[in-house]
Parts: C-alpha cells; structure tokens; sequence
C-alpha cells in the first residue's frame, strides 16, 4: 500500500492537491493499491475516486478559505483505521498534519518516508505573523520534519536551493512534477470554440492568470500592469479564488478594466473557482498567453499545464519559474517591476507570430505526463523498500 499524505485535496484546488490527486490516480491505473490521507473538507467524498481516500478532523482556516486546519489527535475512528492500515511506503506532500501522520505511520511500521518540499511556507507564515522570530521558529520545525524523512523530493532544482535557504543541509533529488492534459489534442478549432464560450471577440489576444488570488502570486504587478495598457487590443481572463479576489477586483473597477455595464467594454473577466478540469483545460486552449510573474511560487503546475494547450507563459525573472523557461523560445520572461511587465506584454501582444512560435514549443520542452512521472515514482519507491511488487508493469 502507498500512502499519499497532504493538507489538501480537490475540491480544494492548488498545485500540491492536484498533484497528489494526479499521482494517485496513475497508480491506481498501473494497478497498485494507493490511499490518500488529508484533512475532512465540504465537497470532498471519497466514492468519488475509485482509490481509497482516507480523511480526519479539521476545522475551516479563516485567513486563507478554502483551506483546512488538520486535527488527527481528535479523530479516534481515523486514528483506528490508520493504525489498522499497513503500508509499504508514505510520501509527505506537506510538513504539517499529514506530515506528520505520515512520519508517525514511517516510525510505527519501519518503513520509508518520502517527503517532497512544495512550497515557499517562509512567505506564507511571514505574511500571517509578521513576526520573523515566530516565522524563524516555524521554519527551524519544518526543516526538522524535512531532516527525518528517508528521501526528501523537489519539483525542480531552483526548489532545491528554496530548502537550502530555510537550513536544510541533507540530500534532495529533483523529481519533476507531470501535466495531466499532456498529449491531449489541440487545434485551432479547439482555440476558437474555447474563445467564442468565453466570449473574446476574435481581434482580441486572450490573456489568462489561474491560481489563487492572493497578493504573493504578484496580481497586483498583473493588474497595474494591465491598466498600463489598456488602450492595447487584449481581454485578461482570471481563474481561481483566494483572500485577495475582492480587492483585485475593486482595483481592476477602479482603473476601468472591469464593472461595465456592457460586457464588451471590459478588457479582464474574474471566473472564480472552477473545479472542472475539462472546462479548465478548454480555457488554457482558447488563451494567448499565460501571465504568472509569481515570485511566491515554487514549480507551478498551471506553466506546464497551459504549455500543454499551446499557451506560453510570461513570467518574472529570477523566479524559480524561470528556470524552465528560455525567453523568446517556449515563453517569455519580464523583469518585475509594473513598467517592465506592461512593456513586455505590449510588445508580446504586436507580435504574434512570436506568440505562436512559442506556443508550438511550449509542448515539447517543459511538459510532462503524469504517467511517466508515476512510474518514476514507482521505480524510486521499488529501490527504497526493496520489494518486487511495486515494479512497474
């Protein structure tokens, strides 16, 4: 049995829930009895996976809906199945409650832990404390957790030097993150339908952010940025929710991007959360261009997942989302600042072909099935327990 550990899972959507939910489910196609553990959340059923899905106590976090707080200790029926549960291998996808459950079953039944660093938590918990000697500690527990795990994973090397930074000193391997809509067909009728669902006139270049809407994603360099060149042929989709949403909206209103009477008249429409990954995927298709100057963000899934549909991505440089990015090839990458940023995007949206360059490219150099990366996966996991089964059909 793998277990899969982690703060979230859809209808929570991020980076880190879909990856476990993608990995999950490759191993369940390749035939190999997989269970998810994660906090209880509204929406989450566990008859709508055909893997075991095994979920505890939380109550709601009210500075950052729709995320839960985990608390395992108050949930004896849980606490009973997991002890109940063997497993051959846990993976960690967080160092906090599911990580820690994952260390506790790794110790119980002397078998591996895998854990992978996702996320860039300093950011997160300064914004909340505002404090850097409670941040450090937070941080110095992390580590910790990081430092007893059997293999610590990365999604790409600049993540690497991320953990470096908050003190981690043992070994990390690279181990790519996958792209669910790899492969799948695109066209140029596929492009049209997607635009004429979302309502962009065909003379306008579909600009599109998805992620969460909050400050550290750099939305606010997004939308100044957008104002900066407003009197320029675009329309800006955004997709996703977050702390930040109402206010981003307020400033888009403010500058005369959005609140119009007639629809038309707006150049940027906010969605909101959509959990529906095949209207996800027709909206990467029917986009030009995937805006995401996010210094926050460690190895984003939405880059490859947008790359996947032919749209290229700007984002900002010396970020670690740069790293896979060669300008003016498979993306484009801007200096983060307001002015640099519009000028780009000005620039970007008169040349066309250059758009489409690299949106044929895009494809081939940064994505990835999550197939392929399961069966990695499943080859590291054979070599850390030593046991045949787990080899890859």
């Amino acid at each position: 049995m793998i277990g899969l550990f982690n703060e979230c899972f859809p209808p929570v959507m991020d980076g880190v829930s879909i990856t476990v939910y993608n990995l999950a489910q490759q191993f369940y196609k390749a035939g190999q009895d997989v269970s998810v553990i994660t906090p209880s959340c509204p929406g989450l059923r566990s008859a709508d996976y055909p893997f075991d899905i095994l979920t505890y106590f939380s109550l709601p976090v009210p500075i950052r809906p729709p995320y839960r707080c985990g608390m395992p200790f108050l949930d004896m029926k849980f606490q009973r199945t997991l002890e109940e549960t063997k497993f051959d291998v846990v993976h960690a996808h967080s160092p906090f409650s599911s990580g820690k459950l994952a260390l506790k079953v790794a110790r119980a039944q002397g078998i591996p832990l895998v854990a992978t660093f996702h996320s860039k938590y300093r950011d997160d918990f300064m914004r909340i404390f505002k404090n850097e000697t409670i941040v450090n500690h937070i941080i110095r527990q992390i580590v910790d957790f990081y430092e007893q795990a059997d293999e610590v994973w990365v999604p790409q090397a600049s993540v690497g030097r991320t953990l470096r930074s908050y003190g981690y000193k043992g070994h990390y391997s690279v181990m790519e993150n996958g792209c669910e809509f790899a492969g799948m067909k695109y066209s140029e009728q596929g492009k049209q339908e997607a635009r004429q669902m979302l309502h962009i006139d065909n003379n306008e270049p579909m600009l599109l952010f998805v992620g969460q809407h909050i400050w550290e994603k750099n939305l606010r360099l997004v939308i100044e940025a957008l104002g900066k060149i407003a009197k320029t042929p675009y329309h800006a989709v955004f997709v996703g929710d977050g702390y930040a949403r109402e206010e981003l909206i307020a400033m888009a209103t403010r500058m005369g991007l959005t609140g119009h009477t007639d629809y038309h008249q707006d150049k940027v429409t906010f969605l909101g959360s959509i959990t529906d990954r095949e209207l996800i995927r027709q909206i990467y298709t029917g986009a030009d261009l995937l805006l995401f100057p996010s210094m926050y963000d460690n190895a984003p899934l939405v880059v490859r997942e947008a790359a996947a549909m032919h749209t290229p991505a700007i984002v900002a440089r010396h970020s670690n989302t740069s790293e896979i990015i060669t300008d003016n090839y498979n993306g484009f990458i801007a200096d983060n600042n307001v002015d640099a940023f519009a000028a780009r995007l000005k620039e970007l949206l008169g040349q066309p072909r250059l758009l489409a360059k690299a949106s044929e490219i895009a494809p081939r150099t940064i994505v990835r099935s999550w197939k392929s990366v399961a069966e990695e996966t499943l080859r590291r996991y054979q070599l850390l327990i030593g046991l045949q089964h787990y080899q890859v059909a």
